[in-house]
């Protein structure tokens, strides 16, 4: 019985050294397309990024409405946006959607509060902003940022450090040192001394795009005060009471856009 069981284990471990599904290690070192399953293994179906998973592409939490966020933003929706930029751009090798959900494991109220439809409106609400900040995320970082000053000497809690510059990166430009060194205090990456990382780790940066989005618009989308609201909390300065409604207007078609595409109505206070 030992004997046969001893062959059992070794033939399985054979099978899944040979297919490269298993994996041992923290963070099982997966391909970034791969899921890292619960018992350290790789893979892409729901026994991997599932229950428990614990790295790469994982399936979104299912929220108290039965949404799942990964169903709503698929391949074909993410890349529907990715796929505008030049090939040229640097974020067409930078965003990807697994990128996109491996960070949203960390903000599980992302897309799954109140109903179905207010789900649908806060992810539409999301990229629509995305898609203008980084033009179909064409954009790592902020047009010529590196000749902008974002440092707000005032703030004693985030001090700027030497030589570096917080203008903007990532999927919603993150902005100015107090806002990188709150994101980075609230992800665990050191905003004020390594703000490249968020236009260098894919992960990173979403993470940072969700931190700043949970914190200042999610509760005003889907509590129904509309589209508007999120504008103003983004760029709100340079868009709102008429500053530039070209822009504001940008936003606001690519959010009817998604929302068309999701198949919800985008609800009513849509400028700001």
């Amino acid at each position: 019985m030992i004997i046969k069981s001893l062959i059992t284990i070794y033939t399985l471990l054979t099978i899944l050294l040979a297919s490269g599904k298993w994996v041992s290690g923290q963070n099982c070192g997966c391909a970034a397309n791969l899921c890292c399953s619960q018992y350290g293994y790789c893979g892409k179906s729901p026994n991997y990024c599932g229950k428990g998973c614990k790295s790469g592409p994982c399936d979104a939490p299912q929220g108290n409405n039965g949404v799942r966020v990964s169903d709503i933003v698929t391949d074909a929706f993410f890349n529907g946006i990715l796929n505008k930029a030049n090939p040229a751009c640097p974020g067409r090798r930078f965003y990807s959607r697994s990128a996109f959900l491996n960070a949203l494991g960390s903000y599980r109220n992302f897309g799954t509060t109140g109903s179905r439809d207010d789900s649908k409106r806060e992810i539409a609400a999301f990229f629509a902003h995305v898609t203008h900040e980084t033009g179909n995320m064409c954009s790592t970082e902020e047009t010529d940022g590196r000749s902008k000053n974002y440092c707000d000497r005032n703030n004693r809690q985030y001090p700027c450090a030497p030589n570096k510059g917080y203008y903007g990166r990532g999927p919603l430009q993150l902005s100015w040192n107090y806002n990188y060194g709150a994101a980075g205090q609230s992800i665990g990456f050191d905003g004020l001394n390594n703000p490249e990382i968020v236009a260098r780790d894919p992960v990173i940066s979403f993470k940072t795009a969700l931190w700043f989005w949970m914190d200042t618009c999610h509760s005003a989308i889907t509590s129904g005060q509309g589209f508007g609201v999120t504008i103003r909390a983004i760029n709100g300065d340079l868009e709102c009471n008429g500053k530039d409604n070209g822009r504001m207007n940008k936003r606001i078609n690519y959010y009817r856009d998604y929302c068309n595409q999701l198949g919800v109505n985008p609800g009513g206070n849509l400028g700001c």
